[in-house]
């Protein structure tokens, strides 16, 4: 047992360095909007979890870097103060190689804990490991999005790869609906493996009968929808959508170029033409709500996407729901700086189900519940419609 988790947290963490490897130094650093962080903060903060949450809790441990508490800290004011959100790309000391010199330090300071564990402390401390990995495999969707975002926003639209590592597939077939019938269906997670707190509750939910879409809408789809004027016509948006895209001047997709008459769109390749037969992606809640308006259609709620999920194909996107983030009945948040993960973020926040791309390949499960602002285009967000 200790010897499968000890090569499971090695994978997990070494998979964050490699996502950065094609990374030219200077990418580390760049923070464009205080909505992406830096690569280099992201391998920090991930190794910082461990060390915090864990290595000074249990174990005699020398602390790697005393300042590393507040550079490295993100949300959590149980720990103490922190550099700001929009801040973390002024940290351009320590640098890169001492970062990863940090996160060998902690890797091996976890291996030999966990090696010297009793079967008491493991069974105790086991969950804790878990929540950290699972939290690593979180940012290394974020590592994906944000890395995407600063290399986006140079002129020179600077190539990742020259093989995309995430985003190869496609949504040809048409278009058809799910009809599900109206009942009484549980919700939540029920089972033994790992969940997050906020996948808890398992409670039951009455629905309407409602039909839902087998596949997510595609750039072609999306195009009609942008050349048709949609984002002209304040009809389709809510209030708050309407100024936002008026005071953004936002008229497309994130990473959409309209060049020469044709649209081209950023990718990890680079700049590339917009592939018609992919699922449209980086769309705002905004956005998709006004695409379904212009359709005649609307969202599914986050209940109606799990009861259907297990009738159509996910995880190219990360699905937006009609439903604000809110806990579900009986919820109960952890005690200390544990508890600070998903509770206090239950507001102003719509869900998004499913996964995405991006996501690492044993981080998901149909009862996940993502959740972002309505203005949010970073994450590699789609659009399935219900009716």
């Amino acid at each position: 047992m200790k010897n499968i988790l000890i090569e499971r947290f090695l994978h997990i963490r070494n998979k964050s360095v490699a996502i950065c490897s094609p990374l030219q130094i200077e990418d580390y650093v760049a923070q464009p909007i205080a909505d992406v962080s830096p690569p280099k903060w992201h391998l920090a903060h991930t190794t910082w979890f461990f060390e915090t949450f864990i290595l000074k809790v249990i174990a005699d441990y020398e602390v790697f870097n005393e300042e590393y508490d507040y550079l490295f800290n993100s949300y959590y004011n149980h720990i103490g103060e922190r550099v700001g959100r929009g801040k973390r790309g002024d940290i351009t000391r320590p640098g890169v190689e001492d970062i990863l010199e940090y996160r060998s330090y902690v890797n091996d300071q976890m291996v030999l804990l966990i090696e010297h564990w009793t079967l008491k402390q493991f069974d105790e401390w086991r969950p804790i490991v878990e929540l950290g990995l699972q939290h690593e495999q979180q940012h290394q969707e974020l590592l994906w999005t944000d890395l995407k975002f600063i290399l986006g926003v140079s002129p020179m639209f600077p190539v990742y790869s020259k093989e995309n590592p995430i985003d190869n597939k496609w949504e040809k077939n048409d278009m058809n609906f799910i009809s599900i019938k109206e009942g009484v269906y549980d919700i939540g997670y029920q089972g033994d493996e790992f969940c997050f707190d906020n996948e808890q509750g398992r409670h039951k939910v009455f629905l309407h009968d409602y039909k839902i879409a087998d596949r997510l809408v595609t750039n072609e789809e999306f195009m009609e929808f942008v050349e048709s004027g949609g984002y002209d016509d304040f009809n389709l948006w809510h209030d708050e959508a309407w100024h936002w895209i008026q005071d953004n001047n936002i008229d497309s997709p994130l990473y959409w170029r309209h060049i020469n008459g044709g649209w081209f769109e950023f990718t990890l390749t680079g700049l590339e033409e917009v592939d018609p037969h992919k699922a449209a992606t980086h769309i705002s809640y905004f956005e998709a709500w006004a695409y379904a308006q212009w359709k005649g259609m609307r969202l599914p709620t986050e209940f109606e996407w799990e009861v259907a999920s297990e009738n159509f194909e996910w995880g190219h996107r990360w699905e937006w729901t009609n439903s604000a983030y809110l806990a579900y009945p009986g919820y109960k948040k952890m005690a200390g700086a544990i508890g600070e993960y998903n509770g206090k973020f239950m507001v102003n926040q719509m869900v998004l189900r499913g996964c995405s791309v991006a996501t690492p390949e044993d981080h998901s499960r149909k009862t996940y519940r993502n959740f972002w602002p309505a203005s949010s285009k970073t994450q590699f967000t789609g659009i399935r419609l219900a009716q």
